[in-house]
């Protein structure tokens, strides 16, 4: 292993006692939050690091990258989940099919409905999360609560006329990036918004498998949690700075 990435599983360690007193101070238990591993722009032996040290789940932000690593991980990484995490472009989402457990990052109807007609090239169920746009930086996302109302109408109608033994798409929860900032309170606004759609969801409707709040990363991952995430995407702490940003 190269020496960069000697203090991966020290780094997890700091993370997840960073996770624990978050999870205290909110009244909640460490179990209800999972942390993922962001790998952008990190190889294979980053991965197999950060799985030796218990972690199992991934993210990817580029369907590219992530079919150039995680095939040939597989085999080594078991019980773990990689989610797509970026910005998925339509042109894009056969092979992200054949990569992801889970894409984190639908952000319109038409998204949806395209992974909804594609999801016969499955046979494993595709977990979705649609992405709400609550900070000025993040270009990506349903625009508001109405439009994300919209979209939940529009997978409860793809789930009722799909076929019986047809591969499932199950809506597990919301996502969100805030926008990168030390202002608290901004970033308390974010997740908020967040958490006040996902209630709007579960009011509406009754999708048995709803319960995710993925929100939080490296620089505010513990107001995230306090904030009621359960789902903390991080990279920077575990794996320091990106290089090679350009690939």
């Amino acid at each position: 292993m190269s020496d960069r990435y000697a203090s991966i599983a020290d780094n997890i360690l700091h993370v997840q006692e960073r996770i624990a007193k978050a999870a205290e101070r909110a009244g909640r238990k460490y179990e209800s939050i999972r942390l993922m591993a962001v790998t952008k722009f990190h190889p294979q032996e980053a991965i197999l690091s950060a799985w030796k040290a218990g972690i199992r789940l991934f993210g990817e932000n580029r369907v590219q990258e992530a079919a150039g690593k995680y095939p040939l991980l597989r085999s080594h990484i078991s019980e773990s989940a990689v989610h797509m995490i970026g910005t998925l472009q339509k042109n894009k989402i056969n092979k992200a099919l054949a990569v992801f457990d889970a894409i984190q990052s639908i952000d319109s109807i038409e998204l949806l409905e395209a992974v909804a007609f594609r999801i016969a090239n499955r046979t494993e169920p595709l977990d979705l999360y649609f992405e709400l746009h609550t900070g000025e930086e993040s270009k990506s996302g349903f625009p508001d609560i109405e439009s994300l109302l919209r979209a939940a109408e529009t997978y409860a109608d793809i789930t009722a006329k799909a076929r019986s033994g047809a591969p499932q798409l199950r809506l597990k929860g919301l996502m969100t990036m805030a926008p990168y900032t030390s202002d608290a309170k901004a970033l308390r606004a974010s997740f908020r918004t967040l958490a006040h759609a996902f209630e709007e969801i579960r009011k509406r409707f009754d999708f048995s498998e709803f319960s995710e709040l993925s929100m939080g990363m490296s620089n505010d991952f513990e107001i995230a949690i306090e904030e009621g995430s359960t789902i903390v995407r991080i990279g920077t702490a575990i794996f320091g700075e990106r290089q090679d940003k350009d690939v």
